[in-house]
Formats: C-alpha cells, structure tokens, sequence
C-alpha cells in the first residue's frame, strides 16, 4: 500500500519538485563547505616560509615551534643552514672523536642529526646554502678556524648571498626569519646569516640582477628570532628555585641574547607541539643534553618554556592580536 502511495506521490510534478529543491538544498550546502574548506587549505598551501639558519641545531632552538606550526597549517616552509657546524662543541664523550681538533669529522655527523631533526618536526625541504659542506662553521672571532679561507665568516659576501638569492627565487617566501644583526649571541656565523639574507633579499627582487638565478621575487615580510627578558628572568627564577641555573647566571643582565620586551613584535604559540620539538633537540645528540637547560626549562617551567617563539619584525607591517602578532603570515 505505502509503495504504491509513494509512486502516486513522487509521480506528482509538485512533489518531485520538492524533492529535487530538498537534495540541492542539502548538496548546495555541501558544496559551500567543501568551497570553504579548499579556500582555507589553497590559502595555507599557498604561504610559504624560507628560514636561514647558521648551525644544525640553532634551527630547532629558536624557531621549532614556528616550523611545526606553520607545516602542520599547510604552508611551505624551507630550512636553509649555512655550515655543518664542523666547529661545535662535542658534548657526547663516546663522539669526542669527531672534534675538529681530532677526526674532523663532526660535520658529516650534525648534518645527519639535522636530517632527523627535521623528520621530527615534518620539515621536508631542508638545504645547506650551497650544499652540504661549502661553507665550514667559523668558529668564534679570534680563533684559528675563523682565519680558515672556507670558513662562512671569511667567505665573500657576494658569494654566498648569490646561493641565497637562488633559493629565494625558487621557492618565493612571503616570509622570512632569520637572526638580528648582532647575530643573537655574536657568533660569526649567525651574524653572518642576518647579513647574507638582508642583502639576498635586497638583491633577489631586483629583475636585472643575475636574471640566471631565476626570476625576481620580493620578500613580504623578514623576522628576527628573538627572547625578550621577562621571559628568560623567569625561566632564571624557576631553575634557580630548583637549584639549577639558566646557562650558570643570576641575572637576565648577563644574557647577551636577551631582548627588550618593548622590541618584540611577534608571539608564536604551539604548546601542542612541545614533544615534537623536544623530539627534535634530541636528534642535534653531540650538541644539547637531554639533562641541560633546555630540557630542565621544559619541566620545571612547563609547556610554555619551549611552546613559544618570538620575533621581532624587522620588514613589513605588524598586525597584532592584542599585545603581540600572532600569526607571522597576518595582513598578507
């Protein structure tokens, strides 16, 4: 009876009329929210972070968060470090061997602890300006390695910021971070790297400059890694509650990285993905302890020890949420 009620019905031009603006409805709204969530993801996809590092390791220090974050929203990002980092301290004593002043050979090594450094946090496009091995790690200034003619820091400028400017054409960042003219902490290397990517950036947008490394691009927006001092004095106070010390001082005055909190322009979170970059700090194994500062910071101080990064935008416009920006890719 209801089947032959139905034929009936569905048999009736009003009826079926109905039925066809009910299914439409119901796919119209399907598709809105499919449309939607392309444009979200063609957005994300199309955003694209370039980070020029001097060290294996220095990148998972200063902007882990920022790289998961950011490949876990769907952008692009690439990592460039400049050395291998052939001058590092050798922390693990069975790796002692590798020293520069003994095998030479803890290069090779931090460029594999680099490799999986970068698994940990997703980062697949991850390159040493002008392959592995080109420029050698400088070492400090008035040491023997930073007199060495392959060291970064005695290498022409022109020269490695010509490799740059070959990436920053290829993969066309929006965005780039990289550290403050004094390098963070001074270190040749990561003076260095602010100056190369300053003037590669300069010279990667001008149309007439080496056309051969590929067609000009502007860089929309350039960041400086940074630590402001209210939040170094509190991880200070809470390892010294603990009877630790933060890198052995009292007191953020003797903390040469530390940055004025009226600087910092930019607050990156990612407490959701602290393990990941914990995970990555063990890969760089002859640099970081796993009973160091870093690690002590993360249990003592909790998620927000190593959950957040900050900036301070040194090209482009900020656009804040509140005290900070919050979005590196905000206003593009």
């Amino acid at each position: 009876m209801f089947s032959g009620l139905k034929t009936k019905l569905l048999a009736r031009p009003e009826v079926n009329l109905l039925v066809c603006a009910y299914c439409f409805g119901k796919l119209g709204h399907l598709l809105t929210h499919i449309f939607c969530l392309s444009r979200i993801l063609s957005v994300m996809s199309s955003h694209r972070l370039l980070l020029v590092h001097a060290h294996p390791d220095d990148e998972t220090i200063g902007t882990g968060i920022t790289m998961a974050k950011y490949i876990k929203a769907g952008a692009k990002v690439t990592l460039v470090t400049c050395t291998s980092g052939e001058e590092g301290e050798v922390l693990v004593p069975e790796l002692a061997h590798l020293a520069s002043n003994k095998e030479d050979k803890l290069g090779p090594h931090r460029q594999i602890e680099l490799a999986n450094a970068m698994k940990a946090l997703g980062v697949t496009d991850h390159r040493f300006l002008g392959g592995a091995g080109k420029f050698r790690d400088s070492g400090m200034i008035g040491t023997p390695p930073n007199e060495r003619k392959d060291s970064f820091w005695q290498t022409d400028l022109q020269v490695s910021a010509d490799e740059l400017v070959k990436i920053i054409r290829e993969t066309k960042p929006q965005v780039v971070i990289t550290y403050d003219d004094f390098g963070g902490y001074g270190h040749p290397d990561h003076i260095n790297a602010h100056r190369i990517t300053h003037y590669a950036s300069d010279l990667a947008k001008v149309s007439s400059y080496k056309p051969e490394l590929g067609p000009a691009w502007e860089i929309s927006k350039i960041y400086w890694t940074c630590i402001p001092k209210s939040q170094i004095q509190k991880g200070i106070d809470a390892l010294a509650s603990s009877g630790s010390k933060f890198f052995g001082v009292d007191s953020v005055d003797e903390v040469p990285f530390a940055v004025d909190d009226k600087y910092v322009t930019t607050r990156i979170e990612g407490f959701d993905l602290v393990d990941q970059k914990l995970a990555a700090l063990r890969c760089h194994a002859t640099q970081v302890e796993d009973t160091g500062p870093f690690f002590q910071m993360a249990q003592v101080v909790g998620p927000e020890a190593l959950g957040v990064e900050y900036f301070r935008i040194a090209k482009g416009n900020v656009v804040k949420s509140g005290d900070f920006e919050t979005d590196i890719f905000a206003g593009l």
